[in-house]
């Protein structure tokens, strides 16, 4: 089955220029657009997309409070790829903090389009440049330092947790530390759970907000 996305951007050109670049591949399929993030719920309720290519910077509703009203609303609700012109803006953050699950920029080549797409919908890694790493650990707060201590991650979970945090996935993980596959995702499970993060980006901002984790 190919994975199925839902655009969201104010701008014609842009969701016109994203259905071509995701429609030359036979496994990704474009179900729907919108011009602003007030369609995003009643759409994705009838669509069902796998993941919502969104912009950040929209009239009526931003892709912040779309994002949120997605993940609160919406059961079993799509990965959301948040879409935006300038990889610092501190929107992306907040919307990474809303729930968003990955990051693009709209100046990206077709092929790092089509990959961030297809990482997106397969969940076990994440897309968080160091510009955005950055603005996590300036805005690093008691709150995520207090979630990490209460967590009291195991070594090897902390291991996992620095290498999520460089983006690796579960199979390089896994080559990393020179364990299983399944291992290493009973590792990110179980992280998530101390740390209540809903997701790997969750997990890995509040890495970066706790100073656990410094950008490079």
């Amino acid at each position: 089955m190919p994975v199925t996305v839902l655009l969201v951007d104010d701008e014609p050109l842009v969701r016109a220029g994203l259905r071509a670049v995701l429609d030359a591949h036979p496994d990704i399929e474009v179900v729907g657009e919108a011009a602003d993030g007030a369609s995003v719920i009643p759409l994705v309720r009838q669509l069902r997309p796998d993941v919502v290519a969104m912009d950040v910077r929209m009239p009526l509703m931003d892709g912040i409070e779309a994002t949120r009203a997605v993940l609160r609303t919406v059961d079993s609700p799509p990965k959301i790829l948040v879409v935006t012109t300038f990889e610092n803006d501190e929107y992306v953050y907040r919307a990474l903090r809303a729930g968003a699950d990955g990051f693009l920029l709209k100046r990206a080549r077709p092929s790092e389009i089509v990959h961030a797409v297809r990482l997106v919908a397969e969940g076990d890694t994440l897309l968080f440049p160091a510009a955005v790493r950055a603005l996590a650990a300036e805005y690093g707060n008691r709150q995520a330092r207090t979630a990490l201590e209460r967590a009291a991650l195991t070594e090897r979970e902390e291991a996992v947790l620095r290498l999520m945090a460089r983006g690796l996935t579960n199979v390089e993980i896994s080559k990393e530390l020179i364990v299983g596959t399944e291992t290493v995702k009973s590792h990110v499970s179980a992280i998530l759970g101390k740390l209540g993060a809903r997701d790997r980006t969750q997990a890995v901002i509040t890495a970066y907000e706790s100073g656990f984790v410094a950008p490079a």
